[in-house]
């Protein structure tokens, strides 16, 4: 199954200003908003995406466009790339690539049984199930806890840590059942693995430490006028765009009569776009999808 862009046409009018500008696709995926931006914009202007999926940065060696460079990099390295307030638009699609829930291989599914993987570079790093062998039953608790707001994170800390004594959790069938066996709610509409699942791959793939050090790199290199989009998938990851976004206060020393003041670097130009019903139809997995603009003042 190919990969479906999230609210590819919104995203894209919102992000190209400028059609002879430069601009960021920071997660390329199977490359849908990169196609889309090359189309919109003009033989002047350029596009530069980032993937540290080899998959990914594989398939964009099938783009040939003379306009567009793409890097097997972590958007969490802009800075090794651009110049400060050198681009116009970056855009940021956080939500998982489609063909990883779809290829066992890769070990993001727990409805297709393969290695417990889970890693966007799978040539680097430990693997979700090499964790799991070692982890500390409170660190597997607070990852469950922090990243997947799972409920019961200490209960499936426990049975874990329990199942592992006997044989080592190498699958994702396998840790998918020792859940579900386990779960106390056994009518939920949703898989009970599905927010463990989310957890170990935001951590082991540092999802979160690496989307905030982009974001402070991409506050220096966008120019002024120049639009960040953002669609998030869960909670944690639009929090994170929010908070970033905000205005900063300027505490002014004691001694200086003045009131404190809000200092605004970002324009909110889009809060909280949600696909249409059409779209949540045709693609379910767009449904918790939500897109934020900011441009930069």
């Amino acid at each position: 199954m190919l990969h479906i862009p999230v609210l590819l046409e919104e995203s894209i009018d919102f992000l190209i200003q400028d059609k002879n500008g430069s601009y960021i696709d920071c997660t390329f995926g199977r490359g849908g908003h990169s196609k889309l931006i090359l189309n919109k914009i003009s033989s002047k202007g350029f596009l530069s995406s980032f993937d540290k999926d080899p998959d990914a940065f594989k398939f964009s060696q099938d783009f040939k466009e003379k306009n567009f460079k793409s890097f097997h990099d972590s958007f969490k390295n802009l800075d090794k790339y651009f110049k400060t307030e050198s681009v116009n638009g970056i855009i940021y699609d956080l939500g998982t690539c489609s063909t990883h829930l779809d290829e066992p291989d890769r070990g993001f599914s727990f409805n297709k049984d393969g290695p417990l993987d889970m890693r966007f570079n799978n040539s680097d790093g430990i693997t979700v199930a090499e964790w799991l062998e070692k982890a500390p039953k409170k660190e597997i608790t607070e990852i469950l806890y922090k990243y997947g707001d799972e409920k019961h994170g200490k209960l499936i800390a426990d049975v874990i840590d329990k199942e592992r004594k006997n044989k080592s959790i190498k699958t994702t069938l396998g840790l998918a059942e020792i859940i579900q066996k386990n779960y106390p709610e056994k009518t939920k509409k949703i898989h009970p693995a599905t927010k463990s699942f989310q957890a170990f791959r935001i951590f082991i793939n540092k999802e979160i430490e690496e989307f905030e050090k982009s974001l402070q790199i991409s506050k220096e290199i966008l120019k002024r006028g120049g639009v960040i989009v953002t669609i998030a998938f869960h909670s944690i990851e639009d929090n994170i765009i929010k908070n970033f976004f905000k205005p900063s206060s300027i505490n002014y020393p004691k001694d200086i009569p003045l009131n404190n003041k809000l200092e605004k670097s970002f324009k909110c130009i889009a809060k909280k776009i949600r696909p249409s019903e059409d779209e949540v139809n045709s693609n379910p997995r767009s449904r918790s999808a939500i897109m934020r603009v900011f441009e930069k003042i």
